[in-house]
């Protein structure tokens, strides 16, 4: 055979634009090739891992044969560009955009106001258009018109996969819903297409318009095209064979001779989890054989080819088969189809090959569903090796060696159990599979999963097991394995209770991971949950206890479950549906109209198109390079030296930057905030795991990354002292950053005299809290541009561009003014793009000022986890007195915050937890608080940085006080709530009368929420099920925020369109919304016919340090309204020169519009810009702001999974610039905090190098973990005196909030521990307990007890022995 690659140029269509490539390096991803080669910027890169769905487009296939084209979303930052010959790609710029018209889902999305920072509303987009088009492709009956054959429920499926941090998907939920035929119009959410009171007929008319005729996916170019499968360069050839023998011939050829690597490809997605850093002499893609793409099902079995894609099984195993499959057939199809849409998401699904996660499974040790699903069933498999084929089972594949490179994978099968007939009477088979995730729907690796199998047989006795597989996998071991001495105990036997809790024993033995898994204790129990859950139903328990015992394990009955079968086979119905239900109630006001319309936000269409412009949709410059950090990993240690590895990945690399690059006059500083500079580069001393070593520059964004994470960094640890990495650690050394005294908060009251009133005192506890990563889903970015005269441009996502324009200067020792920092928009904030986003660009701009070249630097979301820090942990010992009554007369704490290596804005941190904490009367209120610096990643502002904690610190001390006296929570905190005189006590009369508006809003959220009746009928659910337990709690905030001096500026041009420049920056939080609002309203005091039609003519435009000066920074929730206020102060001078020159037209021509005015002003040379520096009072800068929730938590005692079921939100809001805006902050937050106390595990190694670094490992709230009835309702307070417009923030209170989420589990949580104590088997106290933040699957069932399962056996069992 001839080796040699053809030269055939790849062809495909990217948005019906034909390309064809003669050259491409087989290494290149679709989403490198999108960004770099082709105009359409709208798949973004989140997470190069399959993990975000940023990146999700759209590829239709042409079978030339069939005539169809088959439609499917992929995650372009996996999938090979080589693969795609002959293929479309659909982009949302593609779906519609500004100049063409905007698809109805883009329109949705910005109507239901379901994009904040626009960074992932593309993927999402995408996503969700691939989920209609396959549906309306259906049989099923055609819809209404306007609408999809897609059902509600699978339009919230299509995006389980894609991450938002903006957004608490509610919204996105319901424009996606507002395409599904089933639809109850009046259950869709608030949005900018319809009024209160419009009929549904009117409300549907008032959608934008859905026709799945008027979009063709696949060009008919591409139709009459070639598809001849692509060979690309010489230097890295592709090979596509077509037959079993090419195949083996390619393997045996020279291709892999001499030291040649080659690697097979199917989907490339296991690229996701193992990141390469080699590239490959040679590509063989697999997909065009025709054996190994086959899939077939009949009597004896299935029969699925390695390289079938994930979702074409799943869509396999769930059509109906016109053969009789048998019931088993019937159940292994069903179960499988299920439990395999929960692994990854429909975009990797799509792509990721049954064989390829098999492989990897076997070779690498992936922590496989599939490889334990087959394992459970008995599967064998073909290989194809370098002697000939093979047949054997999987099990037998499992134990040997991994597979060589030369030996492929060609097909699974899955035998069904035998007929009938040749089975003793009455037998019948139970197939059950179980798999326990951070997220139910997918997008999650197990704890652990597994699948089971048994053939029983009825007799007198009860039910005779005759054969039993256990089959258990991703729990810490290699691979998958059987609990064989389980399996033998069990075989034979008669099933009852003792034996099942023998077996149970023996479960905990055989289940266990290896040394260094997390959570092994839990991994081990959740396996001996599955065995009581698979077998419990048909112990001879039921025989005695009717029915009552299995209530919520399953959604069908006992009697349902062990009936009789007539074909022989049992199914366990275990279903979770995935379907959320809202209501928005929103307090609108015209008094300063347009302000107060709750107007969709600014671009929103344009940014669900992906039209919208971030830093790295910046075409990068000619010659520009690309830098990646090289980054410390240990905590302390003196840096000898660096060495690049030197490979063809590396190709590319310019050089490295380190602090001896800095220019003479410049200094090593990477940031500037409250009093000590940190360091751009470690210099001879590495601080902490993920300091700054250096900068990699290399000619693509691929070689730096790769070049920075394959580097050997020489370390030298003697004579260093040991790292401080604990606050106890920093306490003994007495490592502590100074609190400027005008920053310290201030105490309250005489805390002897208090403890000395109470009855009861409770002394040293302690609560630990840990940090949080930020996840924007846009890394910190930069582009460094040197200009003419030695200056410098800077394109950032930054939410402090004028503070980073300081830094850069001082760092090159240049003046200011040749530095010029631009910042448009910010792909999501939350504080990590304020102090954390400097080091970025000073280095961006240190690069590009030696290499005098364009720089770009796109740090990885890998290394931006690692190196951006957090939120800050902090250990809090409290004591605190109170009466029995529950009044609490004093309290103490002692505060340890963890800060990291250096200051950043760490002292701002102690005066906001006291703050939050200060919500509730304590009487006395004393503490001591230190900052403790440590050798750990600089912490830094996190959206309510150290009020989130403060808040919660004060619910756990109401919650130990409550558990103590035995008393409600509830009633404990009503007893704790503030008067107005006392709540003025602790905020030094920061309120005016009339302002308290939180006991209403807890008195209305007790009725709006039915507090007080679902109380009691949690109760009473409680009492009737034994393995799910509910808690409910009510809890409110006082939350304090300051304004900050802003500018602004407000030019208006020759035809009366209106440009405004603002200190804020966008970051997805409306800021550009009000301010065109404000704007309107401001100038339309000229004449208020105006002020409609001016809303359109006001542009805000990109923040330029060179434009706007003191600027600020954005943060701290109040920078919409001061940037509002400023823009108000331009506008009133406008006013004041437009007025007098208004009169004058009228009484000349009678009537004078808006154009006529400016036309007349720039005649008589009128200034039409104005600039301001708005300053607040001293007296108004800071207010309070209050709320309150309601949460109700459901869990499951046999997992520890909890799932929301209701969520309650009353918020004050002042007179709200924005209602929309507004609501979506709220909702936006609160989702975030349930991530902090909830999901998100910041975990470290023992040098203190996070190790939850990436998708994989660190989970962010999805739409499946968010509250499945969401009501939010957005009080108008009225006016408030001192106020912008009588408005009040929005952004971070809200996220205190979701602390009522973690309070519910605690509640739900002590009910299980109730139970235990009923049955005589708590040990401890039911109440005196301390769940973790965050509350995760392991958390809360450590709390419940790991072996709660036994000890409700044995508790059985005592009872049958008395």
């Amino acid at each position: 055979m001839d080796e040699r690659p053809k030269k055939v140029s790849l062809v495909l269509a990217v948005n019906g634009e034909r390309f064809e490539l003669p050259c491409v390096d087989p290494s290149t991803t679709l989403l490198h090739f999108l960004r770099s080669e082709t105009c359409f910027k709208s798949p973004k890169l989140g997470c190069g891992e399959g993990g975000c769905g940023a990146c999700v487009v759209l590829v239709s296939k042409y079978d030339p044969n069939l005539k169809k084209v088959e439609d499917f979303s992929v995650s372009s930052c996996l999938t090979l560009l080589c693969s795609l010959n002959g293929c479309s790609i659909t982009t949302s710029e593609g779906l519609g955009n500004t100049r063409d018209g905007f698809h109805s889902i883009h329109e949705r999305f910005a109507g239901f106001h379901a994009s904040q920072c626009g960074f992932c509303t593309p993927g999402m987009c995408m996503s969700f258009f691939s989920a209609l088009v396959n549906a309306d492709k259906g049989n099923k009956s055609d819809p209404p018109p306007g609408f999809s054959k897609l059902t509600s429920s699978e339009a919230e499926k299509a995006i389980t996969g894609n991450l938002c941090r903006c957004t608490g998907y509610r919204p996105i939920a319901d424009a996606c819903k507002s395409f599904a035929a089933d639809v109850d119009i009046e259950d869709l959410g608030f949005n900018s297409f319809w009024k209160k009171g419009d009929s549904k007929e009117v409300k549907v008319s008032k959608l934008p318009p859905y026709d799945p005729k008027n979009f063709s996916t696949y060009p008919e170019f591409l139709k009459s095209e070639s598809t001849t499968n692509s060979e690309s360069s010489r230097r890295y050839p592709w090979y596509s064979p077509v037959s079993i023998e090419e195949l083996r011939s390619l393997l045996n050829s020279n291709v892999t001779e001499n030291g040649a690597s080659f690697k097979l490809v199917v989907g490339n997605t296991g690229t996701g989890y193992y990141k390469e850093t080699q590239r490959y002499d040679h590509y063989i893609d697999l997909r065009y054989i025709p054996e190994p793409s086959i899939i077939k099902r009949d009597q004896s079995g299935i029969e699925v080819g390695a390289t079938v894609t994930i979702s074409k099984l799943i869509s396999f195993l769930k059509e109906e088969n016109k053969v009789n499959l048998g019931s088993y057939g019937t159940l292994v199809s069903q179960k499988l189809a299920s439990h395999m849409e929960k692994i990854a998401s429909p975009f990797v699904r799509n792509s990721a090959s049954v064989g390829g996660n098999l492989v990897m499974a076997q070779k690498i040790g992936f922590p496989s569903d599939i490889a334990t699903l087959f394992l459970g069933l008995s599967a064998t498999v073909r290989l194809m090796t370098s002697h000939g084929f093979e047949k054997l089972t999987w099990e037998d594949l499992l134990s040997r060696p991994p597979l060589d490179s030369r030996t492929v994978l060609l097909s699974v099968c899955i035998p069904f159990k035998q007929d009938q007939s040749s089975l003793q009477i009455h037998s019948k088979f139970l197939f059950e599979t179980f798999r326990t995730a951070p997220r139910p729907h997918g997008s999650a690796l197990a704890y652990i999963n597994a699948a089971f199998q048994a053939d029983v047989s009825l007799c007198q006795k009860g039910l005779l097991i005759n054969n039993m597989q256990l089959a258990f996998g991703a729990y810490g071991t290699k691979y998958a394995t059987r609990a064989k001495k389980v399996e033998e105990y069990l075989t034979g036997k008669i099933l009852n209770i003792h034996v099942l809790y023998e077996a149970l024993k023996l479960v905990k033995l055989e289940v266990v991971p290896e040394d260094g898994t997390l959570h092994p204790e839990y991994r081990s129990s959740l396996a001996v949950s599955y065995v009581y859950e698979f077998l419990h139903p048909f112990t001879d328990v039921h025989s005695a206890i009717s029915g009552g015992l299995l209530n919520g394990i399953s959604d069908i009955s006992v009697e349902e479950l062990s009936k009789s079968c007539n074909d022989g086979c049992i199914s366990q119905g275990r279903e979770q549906t995935l379907l959320s239900s809202a209501k928005q109630v929103v307090e609108l006001s015209t008094e300063y109209y347009p302000v107060g319309e709750p107007m969709k936000k600014v671009g929103a269409a344009m940014q669900a198109a992906g039209e919208a412009v971030y830093v790295d949709d910046i075409p990068s410059p000619p010659n520009c390079l690309h830098g990646a950090f090289i980054y410390s990993t240990k905590p302390l240690a003196g840096v000898k030296g660096i060495q690049l590895e030197s490979n063809r990945s590396t190709d590319g690399v310019t050089t490295i930057i380190t602090s001896k690059d800095i220019p003479s006059g410049g200094a090593n500083v990477g940031v500037i905030s409250m009093s000590d500079p940190e360091s751009l580069f470690a210099d001879d001393l590495a601080r902490c795991a993920g300091d700054r070593i250096a900068l990699v520059v290399a000619d693509s964004q691929r070689s730096a990354d790769v070049a920075a994470r394959t580097a050997l960094v020489e370390y030298d640890t003697e004579n260093i002292c040991s790292p401080i990495l604990t606050v106890e650690e920093a306490v003994e050394k007495s490592s502590f950053f100074q609190i400027p005294p005008y920053m310290n908060p201030k105490q309250v009251g005489d805390f002897s005299k208090g403890m000395s009133e109470a009855d009861h005192k409770i002394l040293s506890a302690e609560i630990r809290l840990g940090s949080e990563y930020y996840f924007y889903m846009e890394t910190q970015t930069a582009l460094a541009i040197p200009d003419e005269d030695n200056c410098m441009v800077v394109y950032t996502s930054s939410q402090c561009p004028e503070n980073m324009h300081h830094v850069i200067a001082n760092c090159l020792g240049v003046p200011e003014h040749n530095i010029r920092v631009i910042t448009r928009r910010v792909g999501g904030g939350f504080g990590g793009k304020g102090v954390r986003s400097m080091p970025v660009s000073t280095a961006c701009a240190l690069a590009a000022y030696k290499l005098r070249r364009p720089v770009k630097i796109c740090v990885n979301r890998n290394s931006d986890m690692i190196m951006t820090g957090g939120r800050h942990p902090m250990k809090v010992t409290y004591s605190v007195g109170f009466k029995s009554s529950g009044k609490i007369t004093a309290l103490h704490l002692d505060i340890l915050i963890n800060a990291g290596i250096t200051e950043d804005v760490s002292p701002i941190v102690p005066s906001n937890v006291i703050k939050a904490l200060k919500k509730y009367d304590w009487g006395a209120l004393s503490f001591n608080v230190k900052l403790c610096k440590t050798n750990l990643t600089s912490k830094s502002a996190m959206r309510a940085p150290g009020e989130v904690q403060g808040s919660y610190i004060a619910e756990a001390i109401i919650e130990h006080v409550a558990s103590l006296l035995s008393m409600e929570v509830d009633s404990v905190r009503n007893k704790n709530f503030h008067t107005f005189e006392s709540l003025n006590l602790f905020y030094d009369n920061i309120v005016a009368v009339g302002e308290y508006t939180l006991p209403s809003i807890m008195d209305k959220l007790a009725v709006s929420s039915s507090f007080f009746q679902r109380s009691k009928m949690i109760e009473q659910f409680n009492q009737n099920n034994i393995w799910k337990k509910r808690g409910i709690s009510r809890v409110p905030i006082v939350y304090e925020v300051m304004q900050r001096p802003t500018s602004g500026k407000v030019s208006i041009l020759q035809d009366g369109s209106i440009v405004v420049e603002v200190g804020g920056i966008e970051i997805g939080q409306g800021l550009w919304t009000k301010v065109r609002q404000m704007t309107a309203y401001a100038l339309g005091l000229i004449d208020s016919n105006w002020a409609e039609d001016l809303v359109e003519k006001v542009r805000v435009i990109q923040a330029d340090t060179l434009s706007l000066v003191q600027a600020g920074f954005t943060a701290g929730s109040t920078t919409s309204e001061t940037s509002c206020e400023a823009v108000r102060l331009c506008c009133d001078t406008l006013v004041e020169r437009l007025t007098p020159l208004k009169k004058q037209l009228q009484e000349q021509n009678g009537s004078v519009d808006w154009p006529m005015l400016i036309l007349q002003a720039q005649a008589q040379s009128v200034s039409l810009a104005a600039n301001s520096y708005y300053v607040p009072e001293s007296g108004s800068m800071s207010y309070l702001n209050f709320g309150a929730a309601v949460s109700e938590v459901e869990i499951n005692i046999l997992t520890g999974e909890t799932a929301i079921l209701q969520s309650d939100i009353i918020y004050d809001c002042g007179q709200s610039l924005n209602p929309a805006v507004d609501l979506g902050q709220i909702e936006g937050a609160f989702v975030q905090g349930i991530g902090f106390f909830m999901h998100e595990e910041y975990l470290t190694n023992k040098d203190g190098l996070m190790v939850s670094n990436s998708t994989w490992t660190y989970k962010i709230p999805t739409i499946d973990t968010i509250p499945q009835n969401f009501n939010v309702h957005v009080v108008n307070s009225g006016h408030h005196e001192k106020r912008v417009l009588s408005s009040k923030a929005s952004g971070e209170p809200p996220l205190l909030l979701a602390a009522s989420v973690h309070c519910a589990a605690r509640a739900a949580v002590k009910a299980a521990r109730e139970q235990l104590k009923l049955w005589g088997k708590l040990d401890g106290s039911v109440s005196e307990f301390y769940l973790d933040v965050p509350a995760t699957l392991p958390v809360v069932k450590t709390q419940c007890g790991m072996d709660y399962v036994e000890k409700y056996l044995e508790s059985l069992l005592a009872q049958k022995s008395n």
